[in-house]
């Protein structure tokens, strides 16, 4: 049996942006991870994040295996599919399928010792989120042409298919063809994009996942052609906790994660039946709790008996039990020197009016982890990084990555954000995104839009960007977490800067020196100052529809947008009216500081 070729990946690239059903290039190889019914759990190490293995239903989260030193035969690996299947020869141009065996081992070569060229175009599916290659025999000898003969049309041949390029014809798909050397059939590229094109020539999504194989049925939705490296072939659903002692006791903790594990449902559902004795056996062995602890989460699982708290609820708690200690002492993996901010004589005292306490966060833990895919759009179904198979297991697996880093922590006076939010000019602003959120069927996907959420998401973006200039990290380095809520549980008003790194050492100090008294206040007023008036204003300031769909209002990549790794939201829900006025907010959340800066440097002068 020939020897499987084996290439190197860095680990955190298996959860995002090539984790399962991503599409991977590598060395010249066009690459895709299954999902994780094809993962040796043996080979993967298991990081343990209560929080978020709870979130996910008591789910298992496993990081890749890593190794030092050369690939040698034994490495524990994970198994990844060549997909596009179809490539071409860069020499001889013929199409194939097969992956030659040379010296007792796989090679992607051609017979005449060309390398073989992933195809630049695959086939999606519109909304069941399946990708297959492009059925170019098929292809090729369809379509409307007068010139399409009997003999093409009824020619089956596979093996004899060329990929050509023609100088005459310029440089776009229409100079890109796939010839039959058979019938000497040809077709342009030109002919295969479009939003029916493949539809019109009866060919059909066949439900299947590249690693699956032939063991799909058809899909109803229309199949398109897109580029091999497009963004849309994969849409990742990233789930991320911060590792920290929650501010709740640890008797409801315990209730929480039993009432989110997998079997749960079928627990309550069964109502003290020979089956819910061996599941209330099964989820106090998954989880290390009591079995009356099973019992007594059954019998509190009404919603309207509790409070609906997501992962933020307790790391804002968390985070508000360390703002009045001063240095923290503790040497745990969240250490956190908490204080209020000093009032400065040279400060605009509207400053302090609205941000009362810095946290620097000295070290944090984060585990993210890969819930699912989508292909295609936003609005397609989600792929399951695990499906749950074999029929039985009830506890699910996610790849997961375990990142060490620091930050920052802003705190707002909730008073002063309440007063403000109440105005109706900011309800009615803010009501536009929530409106354009609901009709896009994204309100599960993306935060709920109320005013303190889209100003705090707003300034957390005119932060990363001044902190790019001073920390040291570059602004795809940072990411943000923002704390603003009033539909559950405590009110939140806060924001979290924070960067992180796969490294068990984590990050240099280069972010956490930043909210050092001295240099705290004029970073801030610096990151505020940049952004009143933006590049493209006055369109930027007065706009009401940017972004995709629609989902920003005044805020553009002039003034407030951001590296889509380091946003929360996609890069969405942004508005600089909410923060600093303008035609429809007659005051913005910030506007007084603003004023009170004004007013200083022209004293100055």
């Amino acid at each position: 049996m020939a020897k499987e070729i084996k290439y190197s990946l860095r680990q955190s690239e298996t959860v995002s942006p090539f984790g399962p059903g991503a599409i991977t290039d590598v060395s010249g190889a066009s690459l895709m991870a299954p999902d994780m019914t094809r993962w040796n759990p043996k080979h993967a190490e298991e990081i343990v994040c209560d929080r978020l293995s709870s979130k996910l239903g008591g789910g298992r989260l496993l990081a890749a295996p890593t190794f030092s030193g050369p690939l040698e035969a034994d490495v524990r690996s994970l198994e990844y599919s060549r997909f596009p299947e179809w490539r071409f020869c860069e020499r001889c141009e013929r199409m194939t399928r097969k992956t030659l065996v040379k010296k007792g081992k796989f090679a992607n070569e051609c017979p005449c010792g060309g390398t073989l060229i992933p195809m630049r175009y695959v086939a999606a599916c519109e909304g069941g989120s399946h990708l297959q290659d492009v059925p170019w025999p098929l292809w090729v000898h369809r379509g409307r042409d007068e010139d399409l003969s009997e003999e093409q049309g009824l020619c089956r041949a596979d093996d004899q298919l060329k990929f050509a390029r023609r100088s005459d014809r310029g440089e776009g798909l229409g100079s890109m063809f796939v010839r039959c050397m058979a019938c000497r059939r040809e077709r342009s590229l030109a002919a295969l994009v479009g939003k029916k094109a493949l539809a019109a020539d009866g060919l059909r999504c066949l439900g299947r996942q590249p690693w699956r194989g032939s063991t799909a049925s058809e899909c109803e939705h229309p199949l398109v052609a897109k580029q091999r490296g497009a963004t849309s072939n994969y849409l990742a659903e990233i789930v991320a906790a911060i590792d920290i002692p929650e501010g709740q006791a640890g008797e409801e903790r315990d209730l929480e994660r039993v009432r989110t594990h997998d079997a749960f449902a079928m627990f309550v559902q069964d109502n003290g039946g020979l089956l819910a004795e061996m599941l209330r056996t099964k989820i106090a062995q998954d989880l290390g709790v009591p079995e009356h602890t099973v019992d007594e989460a059954a019998k509190t699982s009404d919603e309207d008996e509790r409070p609906v708290l997501g992962l933020k609820d307790g790391e804002w708690l968390a985070l508000q039990g360390k703002l009045e200690n001063g240095r923290d002492e503790e040497t745990s993996g969240f250490i956190v020197d908490g204080r209020r901010i000093p009032t400065n004589p040279n400060v605009p005292a509207s400053v302090f009016e609205v941000f009362t306490h810095v946290g620097q966060v000295r070290r944090l833990r984060l585990v993210r982890a890969l819930q699912g895919f989508r292909r295609h759009g936003q609005d397609a179904r989600l792929i399951a990084a695990d499906p749950g198979e074999p029929p039985g297991r009830t506890r699910r697996s996610y790849p997961a990555l375990e990142l060490f880093g620091e930050g920052i922590f802003l705190r707002l006076d909730e008073d002063r954000v309440r007063q403000w939010e109440s105005r109706p000019d900011v309800q009615h602003r803010a009501q536009t995104l929530m409106k354009r959120l609901d009709v896009e069927g994204l309100t599960d996907r993306l935060d709920y839009p109320e005013p303190r959420f889209v100003a705090l998401h707003t300034l957390a973006h005119l932060l990363v960007r001044r902190l790019a200039f001073a920390s040291g990290y570059a602004s795809a380095a940072l990411q943000e977490r923002i704390y603003a809520s009033t539909q559950r549980g405590e009110p939140m008003a806060g924001i979290l800067i924070y960067t992180a790194a796969g490294d068990a050492q984590g990050t240099l100090g280069g972010l956490v020196r930043l909210g050092a008294e001295d240099k705290l206040l004029p970073m801030l007023l610096a990151a505020v100052s940049d952004a009143e008036v933006c590049s493209n204003d006055p369109v930027c300031i007065e706009s009401d529809r940017q972004g995709a769909s629609n989902l920003n209002l005044s805020a553009c990549h002039g003034c407030a947008l951001i590296s889509e790794t380091s946003c929360e939201n996609r890069n969405l829900l942004l508005d600089r009216q909410l923060l600093f006025g303008g035609m429809e907010v007659e005051r913005g959340l910030l506007q007084q500081m603003l004023d009170d800066l004004r007013s200083m440097a022209s004293l100055a002068q």
